[in-house]
């Protein structure tokens, strides 16, 4: 009765548009920003180590922040290589492309345990660590279907992305290795606390000129971390089939090695972390193996599934995928919400597909331009073409 006659009360107070007024209805969501926990603690996979007494930490603490934004980027990797799958079959990208779904975990993992000002070289599957160091889907995608928005105006491709303390991208197997030492000795020559992440995959493993580099690093102790993503299988070769020892952590002899679990993003961190201290400390290098596994052939040219079963790559993705590893840790643990990541999904397509939208629209590069960015402060210069009689204008 007291509350009827304090509604009466209130609409006669408030004048008849009250009743006219509707009514707003206040839908309260299941879960919100206030029942989420601000961070977790995980136990991760102990690290096998070589030449160390210690190695990185077997627990890692996640914040819900951390956790959503190492989720976005993973994902949005994951969705920008099946996009660049489906334009290289419908003959939008062309040549030579090695794809980067399966090993998201590595990329991720490796940019949150270094700075920004740190510097990065990899080989030809660079499309995840190009997204890393800062570029974005609409100029790696543009890239790859050669346009001039694209990171490298159109002219690099699949195998060749540069950015910000990114240097590529590099088609030779195993040449980037001596560069990264490189970049190494001019970050220690210069005394700055940089360092270089030097990869290169299992297939490369053999080259003689990544033992010539250990060699140099080791003695000069540069600040490099060699560090060697092993998916299982150089093309279409089994690393058991390619190498007598597959310990490649093992490898660099006086340079002190970890084996991490490459397919975890906590511990591709954690010990990504513990080898960057290593080296700024003034110690020398450190090596470091990701075990991981990629999903895709070795390039688009390969099916992937003669010298592996389909039975195998289907056991990885639903034992060991980084991206469900990672949702599920954060969902069981009250990170996040099932919802909450799907609307991730939902934003992160959106943005795949404006971005190929964009790949697909934007123009090529003028051919005139061909001979353009040899250099950086040069002034202008003649380029020799395919023909004696063909020149093209080279400007910085």
């Amino acid at each position: 009765m007291r509350k009827m006659l304090l509604a009466a009360l209130s609409r006669v107070l408030q004048g008849p548009a009250a009743a006219a007024r509707p009514v707003s209805r206040v839908v309260v969501a299941s879960r919100n920003y206030a029942d989420f926990a601000s961070e977790a603690t995980f136990d991760i996979k102990k690290c096998d180590l070589h030449r160390l007494e210690e190695g990185p930490p077997v627990t890692a603490v996640l914040t819900r922040e951390e956790g959503l934004h190492y989720y976005r980027t993973m994902q949005t990797i994951r969705r920008m290589e099946l996009k660049s799958d489906q334009l290289y079959k419908q003959k939008i990208i062309r040549g030579f492309c090695h794809l980067y779904d399966g090993q998201e975990a590595c990329c991720v993992g490796l940019e949150a345990g270094i700075k920004p000002t740190d510097h990065l070289i990899t080989a030809y599957r660079a499309h995840g660590y190009a997204y890393t160091r800062g570029t974005s889907v609409r100029e790696i995608l543009a890239e790859l279907t050669g346009r001039k928005g694209g990171c490298a105006k159109g002219k690099g491709g699949s195998m060749h992305m540069y950015a910000q303390n990114f240097y590529g991208g590099n088609g030779i197997v195993g040449a980037q290795v001596p560069l990264g030492a490189g970049i190494a000795l001019a970050c220690k020559y210069f005394g700055k606390d940089e360092i270089c992440l030097t990869l290169y995959g299992d297939g490369a493993a053999n080259q003689g000129q990544i033992f010539e580099t250990y060699n140099m690093a080791a003695l000069w102790k540069l600040p490099c971390i060699f560090i060697c993503e092993n998916n299982r299988y150089g093309m279409g070769t089994s690393v058991e089939r390619a190498a007598a020892s597959t310990d490649y952590y093992k490898r660099g002899d006086y340079i002190p090695g970890i084996r991490v679990d490459g397919m975890d993003i906590l511990c591709v961190r954690e010990a990504t972390k513990f080898a960057a201290e290593h080296c700024r400390s003034g110690k020398g290098p450190m090596l470091m193996e990701l075990q991981t596994y990629r999903y895709h052939g070795h390039s688009m040219s390969d099916p992937g599934i003669s010298y592996r079963t389909r039975e195998e790559i289907q056991e990885v993705r639903s034992k060991s995928d980084p991206i469900t590893l990672l949702k599920d840790r954060m969902v069981n643990n009250s990170l996040s919400s099932v919802e909450e990541l799907k609307e991730i999904d939902v934003e992160v397509r959106k943005e795949i597909e404006e971005a190929a939208q964009f790949a697909t629209t934007d123009p090529e590069p003028p051919l005139e331009e061909l001979g353009n960015h040899i250099y950086k402060n040069e002034p202008p210069f003649e380029v020799r073409g395919p023909s004696l009689w063909l020149k093209y204008k080279s400007v910085g």
